[in-house]
């Protein structure tokens, strides 16, 4: 999943290599670009929660959208394309949200490395459950071929931010260990997240959580 973040790239780099070329934008208005692509990634994401990424079909994806498969392919180059733009729709609105979180945060005064960590936490899992259908899709590890490498490259860029942001010095083993464990925590409770019932198990998920990072940061003794 994607990390607490200040900033980060997006666009071509969150593509798998071969999916770089023939993704150019159609030579239409940018308006009816845009409606096209939320209506494909619409389907895509209804179709693949109901099917699974494996044995959705490209025809019914393009038959949700009364868009031609034709079309599909000249947006996102096939199934593996609509995926990993739907991935990076997803990083992009998290990062979004978790950086605001900051930033409304240091203007209000807070300073301190672990508050400032915790709340981005609560931000990241907050977003997490707005956007369920596609983390419960996440929590299903049935993606395109590649994906777990990239998500795991992802996942490292993860930690690194959250070192920087708790101030951990990454050249120690340990200080890297123990961001590791702590992205790790955010990152399996975005999974039971997935499969929450309502707003309260997840007020409740999402306090428990920042209580145990809390716990994990305090300085020992």
């Amino acid at each position: 999943m994607s990390g607490i973040v200040e900033s980060a790239g997006t666009g071509a780099a969150g593509q798998l290599p071969d999916e770089q070329e023939g993704m150019g934008l159609p030579e239409a208005p940018a308006g009816q670009y845009r409606t096209v692509r939320s209506a494909l990634l619409d389907a895509a994401l209804e179709v693949f929660t109901e099917r699974g990424y494996t044995d959705a079909g490209l025809t019914e994806i393009a038959a949700r959208c009364g868009i031609p498969v034709g079309s599909l392919f000249q947006h996102y180059g096939g199934k593996r394309g609509l995926y990993l733009a739907l991935w990076e729709e997803f990083r992009e609105e998290q990062e979004r949200r978790t950086a605001a979180t900051l930033t409304a945060e240091r203007d209000r005064g807070v300073a301190d490395p672990i508050a400032l960590f915790v709340a981005g936490a609560r931000a990241y899992l907050e977003g997490v459950w707005d956007n369920r259908r596609f983390g419960r899709l996440l929590a299903e590890d049935d993606g395109p071929a590649g994906f777990d490498a990239l998500r795991r490259q992802w996942d490292r860029a993860w930690v690194r931010r959250n070192a920087r942001l708790l101030e951990v010095d990454e050249k120690r083993r340990a200080g890297r260990v123990r961001v590791r464990v702590l992205t790790t925590v955010i990152g399996g409770a975005a999974r039971e997240l997935a499969d929450c019932g309502d707003d309260t198990e997840v007020r409740e998920i999402v306090d428990e959580v920042c209580g145990i990072l809390i716990h994990l940061t305090a300085p020992p003794g």
